[in-house]
């Protein structure tokens, strides 16, 4: 037997990068997948039926995580295919760059909506399915290193994830009491089109690679690898953790 074949994910920005490679990782593992972006797309479809080509079932719910009325919904389809909801992964995301002076109010508060505002609306409706069908669960927020230590350029995404990081603690205590654990997983430079336009520039992919001691970047696969982890009952002692997959960035 598949080790989570029996539980049902949500996993949000799902469609490409990281959130795809978590929800392939999810469903090799047995689970049932309820795919999500904040608009169709062909490469959503195509998770799904790479998740169905594996033996295990996935739907596509369009929802933009930081509008309260697309997140009721994103949980209620997923409650009304598959009959429950046992893990959220929060993984959409965005980054535009930008200094403390030259980071526009608008691009601000855009990252603030999705990258942490998302989080909040998500697990907020997830948490109150959880706790109705009384079995616990597993909230899996998908931060950054950036949440951890500082990076010049990106001011709202690092201010964003460190919110992430604080919010995963705090949750974490909320639930403690009724089996649902809360844990953070922190990427560093990941193989994904966010940074696809940072390794594109040879300087800039020389000093990434050089400060990732393992002498590769991540895939993310790597990240799906973490997130079934956490989503296995054997982490259920693990809470109001942040697990670092960095190929070593932060140890130096």
């Amino acid at each position: 037997m598949k080790r989570l074949e029996s539980k049902v994910a949500i996993v949000t920005g799902s469609n490409r990068g990281i959130g795809r490679g978590v929800a392939i990782a999810l469903a090799k593992e047995g689970c049932k997948v309820v795919v999500n972006s904040h608009e169709h797309s062909k490469d959503a479809d195509d998770v799904v039926e790479e998740i169905k080509s594996l033996g295990s079932d996935a739907i596509f719910v369009v929802a933009d995580v930081s509008k309260e009325k697309d997140v009721k919904n994103l949980v209620a389809k997923a409650v009304k295919k598959f009959g429950k909801v046992d893990i959220l992964v929060n993984n959409a995301g965005i980054l535009v760059s930008g200094t403390v002076t030259t980071l526009t109010e608008k691009d601000w508060d855009k990252q603030m909506d999705v990258n942490l505002k998302g989080v909040f609306l998500c697990t907020k409706y997830a948490v109150e399915q959880m706790l109705k069908q009384g079995k616990g669960g597993r909230i899996i927020n998908i931060s950054s290193i950036a949440g951890l230590v500082g990076f010049p350029g990106i001011s709202a995404y690092c201010a964003s994830k460190g919110g992430v990081t604080e919010l995963t603690r705090e949750v974490a205590l909320d639930c403690a009491n009724y089996g649902i654990t809360v844990n953070a997983i922190d990427p560093g430079v990941i193989v994904t089109d966010m940074t696809k336009a940072m390794l594109n520039d040879k300087a800039t992919k020389k000093i990434l690679l050089e400060n990732t001691p393992v002498g590769r970047f991540g895939q993310p696969e790597d990240i799906g690898n973490a997130a079934v982890f956490l989503a296995l009952d054997e982490s259920s002692f693990i809470t109001g953790h942040n697990l670092v997959v960095d190929g070593g960035w932060t140890a130096r």
